[in-house]
């Protein structure tokens, strides 16, 4: 990859709906070549799919947060198939350091979260758990 593909798929992430001809004058090349490059792209596995990323209104009124948790030994796979039908489960990372997982949860009411905080920690494998609840973004650079 070279920097023409990371301007490409700086581009493609701001606005993935860019037509080929807006993006080769964007940076400055042929049409052709952003057309073949983004299909070699594509056929690398490097670009997956193209989605929206949802405005501020969507998720207007959601309460969104952070779960820590620290696992048992050799329990993450039980525990990942536990939160897997948990709708409020939006991701679950792996990580380093004193906590072993990661999700980032939402949620309509105060309620839900709570009782989605409860069902977490009643997790068979959950050792303890952590809550961070998100009050506001004040920097999002994420390219989902």
């Amino acid at each position: 990859m070279d920097d023409l593909d990371r301007r490409l798929l700086a581009a493609l992430a701001r606005d993935a709906r860019a037509s080929v001809s807006t993006l080769a004058r964007h940076l400055d090349v042929a049409r052709s070549t952003v057309q073949a490059r983004i299909e070699r792209l594509e056929r690398t596995g490097t670009v997956a799919g193209y989605t929206i990323r949802l405005g501020a209104e969507a998720g207007a009124g959601r309460i969104r947060a952070t779960v820590l948790l620290q696992i048992e030994p050799r329990a993450t796979p039980t525990v990942l198939q536990r939160l897997k039908p948990m709708s409020q489960v939006e991701r679950a990372h792996t990580t380093s350091g004193r906590f072993d997982l990661i999700l980032e949860i939402a949620a309509d009411t105060t309620r839900e979260l709570d009782e989605t905080l409860d069902r977490i920690g009643a997790v068979t494998g959950v050792r303890s758990s952590e809550s961070l609840v998100q009050l506001s973004t004040k920097i999002d650079r994420a390219v989902v």
